[in-house]
């Protein structure tokens, strides 16, 4: 059984008159979700920075890297899974945090619905610190699925405290400290009409249900919202530097990875701090604008960090760009915006789907490029257009 097979279930179905509910393509599943998601929401997921040329240059950069296929080599039998802090997991993919997850799904109980999706096909979700359920909700959803724990550190110390300690005792696997939010960046389509989900009391979930947090306020969210929300605003985003990492570092035992890492000279120096692994994204190009494409700063990090493993993401939309970030060293890599789009459409149903075809297509690559592992992807490499192609 290959991921690539999803395609036969598909062509089969068709000649029994079974047609598929939702698209496999990145631009059809984009142009069905607008129409199934609120303006607010559409404006929120797929806006990002200033005029937001980094977030095009993300899913456009990946057109700049070339693969060199190898014939005559069996690939009958592929293997695309990865070993990642002492897990063996079947597939090189992840599902990335986003703190609208849970307004994705019709229902509002996206998280859920992602958690379900991810126990549904064994690939890990990074869930958000912002989330319309719980973290141990969701924990419990993901099954025998690996759920690592996204963290916006807190300006309260005794909250990110808290938040960590609720993490590790629901089994999520890894803290990811996000390091590029402790402001949000100028986001134009959600300026011009004023949205911000947080501020009307979306996503909250998990500090409205911390103890911490609830004893800092004179009465609970359930009896003066409008109060917790300001407080949530007052307590969002410690501005982290070097001198918090032995900080963070003595909350847990789990593996902490820094997100935002895009230069080599970071990376080394928080792999020396003492980090187990780096993240390497421009969230998208939701926070900063002006940038280079993250794929564009991988293979720098990678080889900076060592033998520390590197995530990724940014920009990936299809397993072409999966593989392709593969072969530039990246250890496993994160779906972000499609994975939404599937929520919206379908629920849990729809993005599992998004996960198959994205896991069918990389794994088809692999297949007719000759690559039987995901070592050998690495093997093969990539190779920036204009530069020669061997």
């Amino acid at each position: 059984m290959h991921y690539g097979d999803y395609q036969n279930e598909i062509y089969f179905g068709g000649l029994q008159g079974v047609l598929p509910n939702l698209p496999v393509d990145h631009a059809t599943l984009e142009a069905r979700a607008i129409h199934a998601l609120p303006p607010s929401v559409v404006s929120y997921v797929q806006g990002g920075c200033g005029d937001e040329l980094t977030q095009r240059r993300n899913t456009e950069a990946f057109g700049h890297w070339g693969m060199v296929p190898r014939m005559l080599v069996d690939t009958s039998k592929r293997d695309p899974g990865i070993d990642l802090f002492g897990m063996k997991l079947p597939s090189p993919i992840f599902m990335s945090p986003i703190g609208v997850t849970g307004l994705c799904a019709q229902d509002g109980h996206g998280d859920l619905a992602a958690a379900r999706a991810a126990a549904a096909t064994g690939v890990p979700l990074v869930v958000s610190t912002l989330m319309n359920d719980t973290m141990e909700s969701a924990a419990q959803s993901l099954g025998a699925t690996p759920g690592f724990f996204q963290l916006y550190t807190p300006r309260s110390k005794p909250l990110a405290e808290s938040l960590v300690s609720r993490a590790e005792a629901a089994g999520y696997k890894a803290i990811v400290v996000t390091l590029d939010t402790w402001v949000t960046g100028w986001r134009p389509r959600d300026l011009n009409a004023s949205n911000f989900p947080q501020l009307r009391g979306h996503v909250l979930v998990n500090y409205f249900s911390d103890p911490v947090f609830r004893s800092l306020l004179a009465r609970p969210p359930e009896e003066d919202l409008g109060a917790a929300i300001m407080k949530w605003a007052e307590l969002f985003g410690m501005v982290l530097t070097w001198d918090h990492l032995p900080w963070l570092r003595s909350l847990t035992k789990l593996p902490i990875l820094l997100k935002g890492i895009c230069h080599p000279d970071d990376a080394r120096r928080a792999i020396d701090a003492g980090m187990d692994g780096i993240y390497c994204s421009n969230h998208g190009g939701r926070q900063a604008n002006g940038g280079i494409a993250a794929i564009d700063m991988l293979p720098a990090v990678v080889d900076a960090s060592g033998d520390a493993p590197v995530l990724f993401d940014s920009g990936v939309r299809t397993g072409t760009d999966v593989i392709k970030a593969l072969a530039l060293g990246a250890t496993a890599v994160g779906i972000g915006r499609p994975y939404l789009y599937g929520l919206a459409l379908a629920g849990a149903a729809g993005a599992e789907h998004v996960l198959k075809s994205i896991l069918a297509e990389a794994d088809l690559l692999m297949a007719v490029n000759g690559y039987p592992t995901i070592a050998d992807v690495r093997a093969a490499g990539a190779t920036r257009l204009g530069n020669g192609h061997f």
